[in-house]
């Protein structure tokens, strides 16, 4: 069986071997600490917050953190707060010249920004890690309130200033380990850590979701398993149309009239740039993610009587103004990231030193501008079609399909599943190439993630 062969192939490549199992060791480590509840909280008094995160943006926010968030488990804020920090510095580069001269000093650059951002995100996190506190002590009493009701003792959540105090630090000393072992996968494992990290949380909760919904529509009267059917063939529908979103390149002829290539020398030499549809990837929709989650912290985690209706609507993920937001805040980070990514100037002038020229166009700065026009057209359509997908889910729950279920219709659970998973393996099979094995496709078709040029994380 050409699976059992592929399996052998992986192990017999040291080198990733080790990655795959160093990865694997962290994923462990991960999960276990999702289960770990802060010291101090009984688990027979989470039934009210798991009830809370079931449905709406708090489940959304639950599914990041792979239901840390609903378990008050030591990583029940995630790498959220991270991604959020990663956003502020990345606007910085764009609007404070600092930033701008930080980003052109190359490597020291890069980790000195790298380490701005862990600062941040200590900030963020000593901000929301006390709205978690709020909101949890909500539930817990709503919870022994309701047991109590039924004649069942469950201990109260401690309310000294000594608990909040370690339950704060417990909070952010978690997610920043979860925001080390995303950075030791990205250096020891199989790469792109942060994203990896956000995938596993959005598998974890997949299992639940499918089996849910397959018992509700055993005894639901409206189709019942012909509509579950339904529901799985638009799925892989869904699913197929993202792997085409991240795998599809506009390609721009390039004609050399000198190329070397080695130690040989080639004369009229034609080749094409793969200008990718989607050449921001997944960071579009989990910037906006991040930005949706705001309202979330502005009222406490909780809908509190005193949030606005402004702030309530936000905080609807099923809502218009919601999906409009976040579908405008994808196509936007779109074209920022795609900007960020893509640089046509330094395409033009590589070009250029290689005695390269595209047909028709001038070398140079008309290089440039045509470049820069290719990739605004093609990341249009690309970014109207990751919004499309990213609110589909809110559809979805107008056919009766249960929250949980019909986050992975579309929204960032599927682009983040489906561009890591892609990710993942066409870095495993270069590293089989490499070593003269068979790739993972028995065609011998190339797998193309949407890491072709620069990786998410």
């Amino acid at each position: 069986m050409r699976f059992v062969t592929t399996i052998k192939n992986i192990w017999a490549v040291e080198e990733l071997r080790t990655k795959l199992l160093i990865t694997m060791l962290f994923v462990l480590i991960y999960r276990f600490g999702s289960f770990v509840i802060l010291p101090g909280i009984s688990p027979d008094s989470l039934t009210a917050l798991q009830s809370q995160t079931s449905e709406g943006l708090l489940a959304v926010l639950d599914m990041f953190s792979g239901g840390a968030f609903s378990n008050a488990s030591i990583f029940a804020l995630g790498i959220m707060p991270y991604i959020s920090a990663s956003i502020v510095i990345q606007l910085l580069t764009i609007a404070v010249p600092y930033f701008q001269k930080m980003q052109r000093e190359g490597e020291s650059g890069r980790k000195k920004m790298n380490q701005l951002t862990r600062y941040l995100t200590v900030g963020i996190l000593l901000l929301q890690a006390p709205s978690y506190l709020v909101n949890l002590r909500v539930q817990v009493a709503q919870a022994v309130q309701s047991a109590a009701s039924s004649g069942i003792a469950i201990p109260a959540m401690p309310s000294d200033w000594w608990f909040v105090f370690q339950s704060v630090i417990s909070l952010t000393a978690g997610s920043l380990f979860v925001m080390w072992l995303g950075e030791r996968i990205t250096d020891k494992g199989i790469g792109n850590g942060i994203s990896f990290i956000i995938l596993i949380g959005i598998i974890a909760r997949l299992p639940h979701a499918f089996l849910q919904e397959f018992i509700s529509r055993l005894n639901d009267s409206y189709g019942g398993l012909v509509m579950f059917l339904v529901e799985i063939i638009i799925l892989f529908v869904v699913v197929g149309l993202c792997i085409m979103l991240v795998q599809g390149t506009r390609k721009v002829p390039v004609q050399y009239a000198k190329r070397i290539v080695g130690n040989k020398q080639y004369d009229g030499v034609r080749q094409y740039i793969p200008l990718k549809v989607n050449a921001a990837g997944v960071m579009p929709i989990i910037f906006a993610q991040a930005i949706m989650f705001i309202p979330i912290t502005i009222v406490g985690f909780s809908k509190s009587q005193t949030a606005t209706n402004f702030v309530q609507a936000f905080m609807d993920n099923t809502g218009f103004w919601y999906n409009f937001v976040f579908a405008l805040l994808i196509i936007v980070f779109t074209y920022f990231y795609t900007a960020i990514t893509i640089n046509p100037t330094q395409m033009a002038e590589e070009m250029k030193r290689n005695n390269g020229f595209i047909p028709g166009i001038k070398p140079g700065k008309k290089t440039a501008e045509y470049l820069d026009e290719i990739m605004s057209r093609i990341t249009l359509p690309g970014s109207l079609f990751i919004a499309a997908v990213a609110i589909f889910p809110a559809f979805a729950k107008l056919g009766h399909v249960s929250g949980q279920f019909a986050q992975f219709y579309g929204g960032t659970s599927l682009l983040i599943l489906v561009g890591v998973v892609l990710d993942t393996l066409q870095q495993i099979e270069s590293h089989l190439q490499m070593r003269h094995y068979d790739g993972l496709l028995k065609s011998g078709m190339k797998i193309k993630g949407r890491t072709g040029s620069v990786a998410a994380y």
